[in-house]
């Protein structure tokens, strides 16, 4: 292993060294500074003669002096089970003041594609235990749906309760010693002390932390440590899902941290940058990230991806959520006007998908009138919310008596549908009754999207004389 003291250059968190030898890229590095400590490192590009280093912990105490030190492999993640219930910083280590990992592995972090041929369709249901997500925009094993906030929005509170909340419903039913382990990855990037600890008090709490590996990288620590902290917790949940069987969810907060790092660093490297000072390659990057969601044909374990988002701007043409759009299955939408409104968690279903929700729902799944009932909420939905406008054009008196009661379920519809608390936790049957409950405020035949047969077996009568009373 050689020693160079032919630093050249210090930028930002990049520094360059001058070499005689081929270095391969993403190769890990030890930098000695003068006063003996030591700084680590990742190759970040090599040519001939030259690389650039990007140090983990920042460049503050490196000078032209220090030495540099190769050590001919890449970043590795140690893994093994004993992970669930610890907490690690945006790099890895303990900070939880527990024993040191024993791995029973070290996996590299980039970890490897899985084959698309070898990829099993996403189908299973996960239960979040919010409504607007489980009832509206289902999320399905091995899938990957963002969330897409703001500045401000309670992101932070319903991730938590997804962390807490979420299960396999057709597992825990299994006879016993046959249902899987479920797990929760959760990776921090780029957050305040407060909200960190915000986190770890609503994890140690409600005992979530038992079957959840947290890292947590905080915004005074390194915009270069940012850019593994991902990697490192899927290497874990790919290891978990794959070498034990656990059903992993991870969550991301908050990608937009991740793609200001990358941003940094890109200028830093006075790359020529792409669409409002981003990377032209963060696609790819983010696609690396992303795409390792997923479940694999004959492995009981899969990996499911929840990244969270805070929109520049609440603007959603801005290139993370843009691109992030691109290469996940939907999105679930915060919105700011609900947040007003005091309703938690404020999901603005109208913009919000889940392009897989369809193979995850139904017989076998949730329930035979989960399609049909969403459906319909949805286009209720969106009537009432265009009545709205009409009401602030020409007042309600001058509306039909149909069209109140459409604006009146619009209303009930965000009241206790959307509007369940951050603590509460709804079963998909839960779910489906309030959302009959409310259909039942329309008449039958309005209810245009339902199988007949499920409007005689759900639909409540005494509910809609109530509103007609009303």
């Amino acid at each position: 292993m050689k020693e160079y003291q032919t630093i050249t250059e210090i930028s930002g968190p990049l520094v360059f060294a001058e070499v005689d030898e081929a270095i391969g890229y993403d190769e890990m590095v030890e930098i000695e500074t003068p006063d003996g400590s030591t700084r680590r490192g990742q190759v970040l590009e090599s040519s001939e003669g030259l690389v650039a280093i990007q140090v983990f912990e920042g460049t503050s105490g490196i000078d032209m002096d220090s030495s540099v030190r190769f050590l001919g492999e890449t970043m590795k993640m140690p893994v093994t089970e004993d992970l669930l219930g610890r907490v690690l910083d945006g790099s890895g280590n303990p900070i939880d003041g527990g024993p040191d990992i024993v791995p029973e592995e070290r996996r590299d972090i980039v970890g490897e594609a899985i084959n698309p041929y070898a990829r099993e369709y996403p189908e299973e249901f996960i239960q979040t235990g919010v409504g607007a997500i489980d009832g509206m925009n289902t999320l399905v094993r091995g899938q990957k749906l963002p969330i897409f906030s703001g500045s401000g929005l309670p992101h932070n509170e319903l991730a938590l309760q997804i962390a807490r909340q979420a299960t396999v419903p057709e597992e825990a039913e299994g006879e016993e010693g046959e249902e899987s382990e479920f797990a929760v990855i959760f990776g921090a990037m780029g957050i305040t002390q407060e909200e960190a600890n915000e986190f770890m008090a609503d994890f140690e709490r409600t005992g979530a932390l038992e079957r959840s590996v947290v890292f947590m990288n905080l915004a005074d620590d390194p915009a270069v440590e940012r850019t593994v902290t991902p990697r490192l917790a899927l290497t874990t949940a790919e290891y978990l899902a794959f070498e034990h069987g656990y059903h992993t969810l991870v969550i991301l907060t908050d990608m937009t941290n991740y793609c200001e790092a990358l941003r940094e660093i890109g200028a830093a490297r006075e790359e020529v940058p792409g669409r409002r000072g981003y990377p032209g390659y963060m696609y790819t990057d983010l696609a690396q990230i992303y795409e390792r969601a997923g479940r694999i044909k004959g492995i009981e374990g899969s990996i499911t991806q929840i990244p969270i988002l805070t929109m520049p701007g609440d603007d959603d043409t801005h290139p993370i959520p843009d691109l992030t759009g691109y290469i996940t299955e939907g999105q679930i939408v915060m919105d700011r006007d609900l947040n007003s409104q005091g309703l938690n968690p404020p999901v603005n279903v109208l913009p919000s998908l889940s392009r897989l929700m369809d193979d995850g729902i139904g017989e076998g799944f949730t329930r035979a009138d989960h399609a049909d009932v969403s459906d319909q909420m949805y286009a209720a939905y969106a009537e009432g919310e265009d009545l709205r406008d009409l009401v602030n054009i020409v007042g309600r008196e001058a509306l039909s008596e149909r069209d109140n009661k459409f604006l009146d379920f619009a209303d009930r519809f965000e009241a206790e549908f959307v509007d369940q608390g951050f603590q509460t936790d709804r079963t998909i049957d839960e779910t489906l009754d309030v959302g009959w409950d409310l259909l039942s405020m329309l008449p039958r035949t309005e209810l245009n999207r339902v199988d007949e047969e499920l409007i005689d077996e759900h639909y409540r009568e005494d509910v809609g004389e109530e509103v007609a009373a009303d």
